[in-house]
């Protein structure tokens, strides 16, 4: 059997964003190849930490014994860089970083500054550090991750049949928590544009993570009339989600930046064909010949996308060959559990 290993993150373990669907299925296939896991959620706030999360690490890591190797998610653990340092010495840390905290939408240059100083120290105290993006990889060099302290674990997929689609409305899906990184707002506007063709577009995510945000898009929504075309849908479990996989025509991604993009992974997984942007990983996530790619921020690009596949059956049936060549090739997460063992037993080595 594998060492135990124990890995930590910003809040409820369950919650259904990427990064928390990643760690939670890298862990349960850890497990099936015989690594003991525990898994602790930390309370308070993140990633700006207040007094509540601060306590809540130290108590997390001191209750570790002398030795222990302990991963700690990114969002988690790149505020609070002094408490990593006082235990760096006596654990053995790995990073698991999707994405640079600095990298977030909306930032003010002050709040960036902050975080690149905070999780380029918090990066210095840990052992080794592995990144879901060769991406990541390569931004992480702005903070002084030395190549040899890197591996890149890709996502995976569950395995799923070819979406069945809606033949008479064409269903565009969206799956992304509603924030400004995932720009749902730029999407409202391209889509307020093709009023003239058929579609319904169901987007699925939380609504809690920025309500200023959410309330937004609402009101972007409802200037255009689009209240019956467009659905905010919140959160929903992993049955309801497949299903609404299996329902839709076109998957859309309207993100200004992401570290991996595993949705994107997701839809191929389905067949569908994808338009998204070419902010961060995505411009690498998405085959080039499964789906369109268009600036972010760009809502007249994306329009002109959605246009494209809206309006040329044929166009779309070429674009969903595609995403089923880009299917053949994903990797499951049990594949993806293999590989992330490796990346530790590597940098433990």
């Amino acid at each position: 059997m594998s060492h135990p290993v124990t890995l930590i993150v910003a809040g409820d373990p369950a919650q259904l964003t990427g990064g928390y669907v990643y760690d939670a299925r890298v862990v349960s296939a850890l497990r099936e190849h015989g690594w003991p896991v525990e898994v602790i959620g930390l309370e308070g706030r993140f990633p700006e930490p207040d007094m509540t999360a601060r306590q809540a690490l130290e108590n997390a890591l001191a209750a570790q014994p002398a030795g222990a190797h302990v991963i700690l998610d990114g969002l988690a653990m790149g505020g609070l860089p002094d408490v990593l340092e006082a235990h760096a010495q006596r654990l053995t840390l790995t990073a698991l970083v999707h994405h640079p905290l600095a990298d977030e939408t909306g930032l003010g240059d002050a709040e960036r500054q902050r975080f690149t100083i905070s999780e380029t120290r918090a990066l210095s105290a840990v052992r080794d550090v592995i990144v879901t993006s060769p991406f990541t990889a390569r931004r992480l060099a702005d903070f002084q991750v030395t190549a040899e302290r890197l591996q890149v674990v890709e996502p995976g997929v569950m395995r799923a049949s070819p979406a069945r689609g809606n033949a008479e409305v064409p269903r565009l899906l969206c799956v992304a928590t509603v924030t400004p990184r995932k720009g749902h707002d730029v999407l409202v506007e391209a889509l307020a544009t093709l009023t003239d063709l058929p579609w319904t577009c169901d987007c699925i995510g939380g609504l809690e993570r920025a309500p200023a945000h959410v309330s937004h898009v609402q009101s972007r929504i409802a200037a255009h009339g689009l209240e019956a075309r467009i659905h905010l849908l919140g959160e929903r479990p992993a049955d309801a989600l497949d299903e609404a996989y299996h329902d839709s025509d076109i998957f859309v991604l309207p993100s200004h930046y992401e570290g991996y993009g595993m949705v994107v992974s997701e839809a191929l997984a389905h067949a569908l064909p994808v338009v998204t942007t070419n902010g961060g990983a995505l411009a690498h996530t998405l085959p080039d010949d499964a789906g369109l790619k268009v600036p972010p921020g760009d809502a007249a690009a994306l329009a002109a996308a959605l246009r494209e596949m809206l309006d040329d059956s044929h166009e779309r049936r070429r674009w969903r060959d595609g995403a089923e060549r880009a299917r053949a090739s994903l990797r499951d997460w049990s594949q993806v559990g293999a590989a992330f063992a490796a990346a530790l037993q590597r940098g433990a080595a």
